[in-house]
């Protein structure tokens, strides 16, 4: 018989969201009259801008006629979404033969595995989205998990705490590593700086590393201080690969549809092309995001959807407000609970001292019946942290606080 892919038998436990959603089906079924309200996966909630459904619309119809058929589209990308993303989003930073269309960021994330291979070093934010380690571990490159349970062998985590204002210690990273970094993060929230991503970049570039960016919530930036590509630092074009997502500005978690930016300047230490080998990726093992999304993402970056998105986005980030608020009360002031959000990003990130967050997420689930996510499935120095999300409708974020306002906990700081 063949044997199994190590990578997976390498994985300690199940992937986080679908242990969250077995957790609340479990309580649910044993508690069926309790109304139960979502803070915890980003996934969207909001209606699609109607300006880009009817394009999405009218181009499903076209594929009824003679005419407005069409077939297989090219593997990177329809050619005018391309050119609309490099001078919406890049404006000089890159040209359209450097993004490749893709049905999301997690995709895209998971497929680059496959240019780096198993033997390549990973260094990840602590704490970070999941996929960037689970992608490691079934990859082959992040090794087996340590036997105190905080993490794999194969990787470097890069604590992101109060104490260090969220932005890792770079030093830890050795030579020649494949960086994950996320901003806005998921799950802190925290934005990097111009001078922050100045460091990485020149540390990635004196050290032979390459940055794999994930970008999919700069659309949430509302400083304009901040960056919103790793683009804008210059000397990110030889060591980046930016990665971002059409899911959570214009709701199109569902709708799947993102896109890499693979500079042509980005080299392996071969000296080869990281971007013709990326282009060997999508059109090997991908076969071209759906040409429907795609005359929706076209529709999402003109004049009116562009407002549309601005739209949405806002609406979040009110959510974010609230529940910050929320979470400032003096139930919780008092116990020592310390929200973190900033008003550039999606997420509220919330500490807990004295409680594990697993603990702390059935506390919520059952006193509130409000589902939140646990800041330990995100990573060791996610522990005692909870992630709130502000993607909901706003009557159910409003109920929300209300349940949350109302819970006493004891102190444990």
């Amino acid at each position: 018989m063949i044997n199994r892919n190590t990578g997976f038998s390498n994985l300690t436990a199940g992937y986080l969201f679908p242990e969250i959603a077995r957790r609340r089906r479990e309580y649910a079924a044993a508690h069926p009259d309790a109304s139960i309200i979502s803070l915890g996966i980003g996934n969207t909630t909001e209606p699609l801008s109607k300006h880009i459904a009817e394009a999405m619309s009218r181009y499903a119809l076209g594929l009824a006629t003679k005419e407005g058929y069409s077939g297989y589209g090219d593997e990177q990308g329809n050619t005018a979404l391309r050119e609309r993303i490099a001078s919406v989003f890049y404006k000089g930073m890159a040209d359209a033969s450097e993004i490749f269309i893709s049905d999301g960021a997690k995709c895209d994330i998971a497929r680059i595995q496959t240019l780096f291979g198993s033997h390549v070093k990973v260094a990840v934010q602590d704490p970070a989205y999941p996929v960037y380690v689970d992608g490691s571990v079934v990859s082959g490159a992040a090794g087996a998990a340590k036997a105190d349970g905080t993490g794999y062998s194969g990787v470097v985590y890069l604590p992101c705490s109060p104490e260090n204002d969220f932005f890792p210690v770079l030093s830890k990273i050795e030579p020649d590593t494949l960086i994950y970094f996320c901003s806005p993060n998921n799950p802190t929230g925290a934005t990097a700086t111009r001078e922050q991503l100045k460091a990485l970049v020149d540390f990635a570039n004196k050290n032979g590393c390459i940055i794999i960016y994930d970008s999919a919530y700069n659309a949430f930036i509302r400083d304009s201080k901040l960056p919103k590509s790793i683009f804008e630092i210059e000397g990110a074009r030889t060591c980046a690969i930016e990665v971002n997502s059409f899911s959570k500005p214009a709701g199109f978690t569902g709708v799947r549809l993102g896109w890499s930016v693979v500079p042509n300047d980005l080299k392996f230490a071969d000296g080869s092309s990281v971007n013709k080998d990326w282009n060997r990726v999508m059109t090997t093992l991908f076969n071209g995001a759906s040409n429907i999304a795609q005359a929706g993402g076209l529709a999402a970056l003109d004049e009116q959807g562009l407002k549309d998105m601005k739209d949405m986005v806002d609406y979040y980030l009110e959510n974010g407000r609230l529940i910050k608020k929320t979470l400032e009360g003096e139930n919780f002031k008092k116990i020592g609970v310390v929200p973190y959000f900033t008003g550039n990003g999606p997420y509220v990130w919330v500490k807990f001292p004295g409680y594990k967050s697993w603990e702390i997420f059935d506390i919520i689930l059952d006193k509130c019946h409000v589902v939140t996510t646990p800041g330990s499935g995100f990573g060791p120095a996610g522990e005692s942290f909870i992630r709130f999300s502000s993607f909901g409708h706003r009557e159910d974020i409003e109920e929300a606080c209300k349940r949350l306002a109302a819970l006493v906990l004891e102190s444990r700081a």
